[in-house]
């Protein structure tokens, strides 16, 4: 083989793109108490928000399936952590909603010791993608579970769902409002519109979670 053969082979090497983390994901197990976490294996992305803000929806939208992680009219619902494959590049940690206020409050403190298990003794946490309301966002409950993770050791992603329901100059100040809020309160995170109905942030989001998974 001539040498400038073997250059071209080489730079066309280079330019293969892995496949996406995302779109490898498959169901791997629940976890209803911390000793039912799955042995830690690789960084893993955990995606937390209020009952009902979309998270199910966005984790679909950033995996290209429909029904991938699944999600429930009724608030509170889900009371487990569901865990994901992204194949060799890592997991996704699907956790509880929080801030729903009528459920018992027995269940409550069980979602607290769930979630702050997880939290602040998963080793293999990578980052943490917060969903919220476009069109409600930091509110009390999105604000304490901030507080609750700034110590936690892990990239933060702020996802403003729902964005589709707001008009453009709407979604503009949104986001301006919400980096300023985050920045005041010392809250280093990214933070992006997103909609799982018009694909605003799904590309972009996709994006930058799998470049964390690749640190």
């Amino acid at each position: 083989m001539e040498s400038r053969d073997f250059i071209r082979i080489s730079a066309f090497r280079h330019t293969i793109v892995p496949l996406s983390a995302f779109l490898q994901a498959r169901f791997l197990t629940s976890a209803a108490k911390p000793q039912d976490f799955p042995p830690e294996a690789g960084p893993e992305l955990a995606f937390a928000g209020r009952s009902n803000v979309g998270k199910s929806s966005a984790i679909n939208a950033l995996a290209g399936r429909k029904r991938l992680a699944f999600f429930s009219k009724t608030p509170g619902r889900t009371q487990t952590i569901n865990f994901y494959d992204l194949g060799d590049q890592g997991r996704l940690a699907d956790l509880p909603g929080y801030g729903h206020a009528t459920a018992p409050k027995s269940l409550r403190a069980s979602w607290d010791v769930l979630i702050g298990g997880y939290l602040t003794g998963r080793r293999s946490l990578g980052a943490v993608v917060v969903l919220m309301d476009a069109r409600r966002p930091l509110t009390a409950n999105d604000r304490q579970f901030l507080e609750w993770l700034r110590p936690v050791a892990a990239l933060r992603l702020v996802l403003l769902s729902k964005s589709d329901k707001l008009t453009r100059a709407e979604r503009a100040k949104t986001l301006a409002s919400t980096r300023a809020a985050l920045d005041t309160a010392a809250m280093s995170s990214e933070v992006m519109l997103f909609s799982s109905k018009s694909d605003e942030g799904v590309e972009e989001a996709r994006g930058l979670l799998e470049r964390w998974l690749r640190k």
